[in-house]
Parts: structure tokens; sequence; C-alpha cells
């Protein structure tokens, strides 16, 4: 059975102590659930898994065992989604409502992959979409499974202003305002004036986001914007022990990594593990030691290094009595079953497609079951263009 978290009453909780929630980003590729035990060893509140696909995650199972593994006291856990239509986002929603506190929609991404298929901030300029996707969660699960957005800041203070209160309106219970726009760059500086105005006028817990890499950094944001959660990426990939307040990446934080990856076995891959310690030992390797780190090629090589030039007997052993153990997700076949196939028209599940370019029945192929004429007259057959998607 996995344990749950109430996330609204987190954030009360933290409102009355006078403090704020301190929580690790939804990271692609990085926030896994063995780095989200590692991070909360060192005083990480809350934690999102990567950004995941929604409409893989419903149609695909290798999606869902690759992006998706949980463990029973992994907890508080938002799960992100990337998703354009309420069929996908409702659905992936319900599909991890057992093992996750709350979603949150990405309405952030800058990549231009997600911009052209209309994901991450694409959706900004289409608040229609957005409302309609978060309320066909509020509306059809649990009050106490949290739906929240994650933005980033338009290039004019008004429309920013304008878009964070109509997410306010659409009932999000909470929002993650990123501080630069999206067509910013990761190293620019966040603009605290824009977060400042829109943190001031929303009623709903406010997350501040970007360039954290230090404690001191969280308390500055968190004292000059008043919010109620701080959000850390790549300060915490350098720093696991970032909101602990330790400068660098301590020695017992790899160890405990060491032991993770051990009690993980085949759940963990080895780019996970290796690129995660590439970020760990950023300040602490000399030029030398990076050189020949980056090539290392196995679990065993990466090991023996640790343990030659990093590591000892105290911080393997380490106490990693937090981790628990993992949890087989049982998702609904009832879900999964209406996203099984695509029309091949408009790319819509089967289930939900109502465009109706397609028909199993009136197909003209002679061998093909699958041949498709459009209303442009271009003939298509199955090949491996139609093959699932995968992530």
């Amino acid at each position: 059975m996995k344990n749950k978290t109430d996330i609204i009453q987190l954030f009360n909780d933290a409102q009355y102590n006078e403090t704020y929630l301190k929580i690790c980003a939804p990271m692609v590729r990085y926030s896994k659930v063995q780095f989200r035990n590692l991070v909360k060893k060192y005083k990480v509140d809350m934690a999102f898994t990567p950004m995941i696909l929604a409409n893989s995650f419903c149609q695909n199972s290798k999606a869902r065992t690759n992006e998706f593994l949980t463990t029973k006291d992994d907890t508080p856990l938002i799960v992100q989604f990337a998703a354009n239509n309420i069929n996908d986002f409702l659905d992936a929603s319900k599909l991890v409502y057992p093992y996750a506190d709350g979603v949150d929609l990405n309405c952030g991404c800058p990549q231009r992959w997600a911009m052209k298929d209309g994901y991450g901030s694409a959706l900004l300029s289409k608040p229609e979409i957005i409302h309609d996707l978060v309320r066909s969660v509020k509306n059809n699960l649990p009050k106490d499974f949290t739906v929240s957005v994650k933005v980033r800041i338009l290039s004019e203070l008004k429309t920013t202003l304008t878009m964070c209160q109509q997410l306010e309106k659409c009932g999000v219970d909470f929002l993650t305002v990123h501080g630069r726009t999206p067509v910013q760059k990761s190293g620019e500086p966040i603009n605290m004036e824009f977060m400042e105005n829109v943190f001031s006028i929303l009623k709903v817990p406010c997350i501040a986001n970007g360039g954290v890499k230090t404690l001191e950094d969280a308390k500055k944001m968190y004292d000059s914007l008043n919010c109620q959660g701080v959000m850390a990426a790549s300060g915490l990939l350098t720093n696991p022990a970032l909101f602990s307040g330790i400068k660098t990446t301590p020695v017992d934080c790899v160890g405990t990594w060491m032991k993770l990856k051990n009690y993980s076995g085949n759940k963990i891959t080895f780019q996970c593990y290796h690129h995660h310690l590439v970020f760990m030992l950023e300040k602490v390797l000399t030029k030398q030691q990076k050189q020949i780190f980056n090539y290392l090629q196995t679990f065993e090589e990466v090991d023996e290094f640790l343990v030659k030039h990093i590591i000892n007997d105290e911080s393997i052993s380490t106490n990693v009595s937090h981790i628990s153990e993992f949890i087989a997700c049982d998702f609904d076949n009832s879900i999964t079953d209406k996203h099984n196939k695509k029309c091949r028209g408009c790319g819509i599940s089967t289930y939900y497609c109502t465009c109706e370019k397609y028909s199993y029945e009136n197909n003209e192929g002679s061998f093909f079951s699958s041949y498709v004429k459009t209303s442009d007259d271009l003939d298509y057959m199955d090949s491996s263009i139609f093959d699932e998607k995968t992530l």
C-alpha cells in the first residue's frame, strides 16, 4: 500500500511554522525515484517526477515502466504530465492516482519539440485548454488529490498577471512560477519583480523556481517573494544536499547514492547512476579525475573509482533505512485499453476519436487491413510510421 500525503495540509503546516516547502523540480531523465529518495534525506519536503508525456504514458506499457517507478514511502510526490487534451491528461491522472499525491500540468517547457506539438509553453497562449485540463481532473478525482500548473513568466507583466489569475480561477491547488520567459536561457537572471507582483495578487500557494543554487538563494527568494515554496532544479543535481545548507555534495551523499543503486538492482540504468554522479562531483573532482570519470562504462568501474577517490567504509555504510520497498504499479486496464490504438487520421485514440477520417470497415486495401484514404486522396498503409510511439 502506498503512503499518501495531504499536499494542501503540507503548505498549511509550513505557513503555520513561518517557513516554506523545499521542493525538487521535475527534471527530464533526472527526477527518478532513486534521486527523489536521495534529496529527501537532505531536507527536501516534496518532489516531482520528470515531465512525462501523458499520451505515451496512457498508450504504451514501456513508457509507464520507464517513466514511473515509486516506492512505498515515495511521498509527497507530484507527477508532472505534458498534455494538450483532456482525454490524455485525465486518464494519465487516473492511472497514477493510487501512487501519487497530485498531478502537475507542464506549461513551461520551452523546447522546440514540445512547442511544436502543443505542449509546455505553447499552452500559455491557450488558457481555455489549460482550464479544461485542470477542471477535468478536479471534477473526476478526490479533492485531496491536487492539480497544479507550472508556468514561465511572459515578456509583459500585465499578461503574466492575467495568465496567473486565470490559472487560479481554473481551480489549481497551487502554482509554480519559473522566473524566466520561454525564450530566456537557463543562465540568465530571473525576474524577481515579475514574480513578486504575481505572488502578491494570488491566493493559492505559490512556488518560486529559477536560479536556486544554495540554501541562501532559497531563503532570499522566500523572504523577497513571500512564497509558500521554493523549487530547485540544476542546483540539486550539482548538490543534492543543497537545502540542508551544505555547500558541496557531501561524501555520505555519494555513499548513499551508491547504496540506492545497489538496492535498486535492475530498476536503475547505468546512465542515470553515472550522470547523476557527474553532476554531484562537479565541484569535488579535479580536472584530471573528471576526464577519467566521464569515460567510465560500467557500474563496477564507477564504484571502484568512488571507493578509491571519494568515499570510505563509513560513507558506504550510511544508514539508508528511509529507502522503502518498490511498488509494482497495477495500472487500470480499462483506461489503458482506450489508448492502445490511435486513429490514422488525426492521431487521437480511436476510443475518443470523432474525426471519421479513418474507417476499419470501409478500407479499400486487398491485403493491408489498415489501408487509409484521406480526403486528399493520399494512400497510406501500415508501416513503421504507425508503430506505437515510445519515449
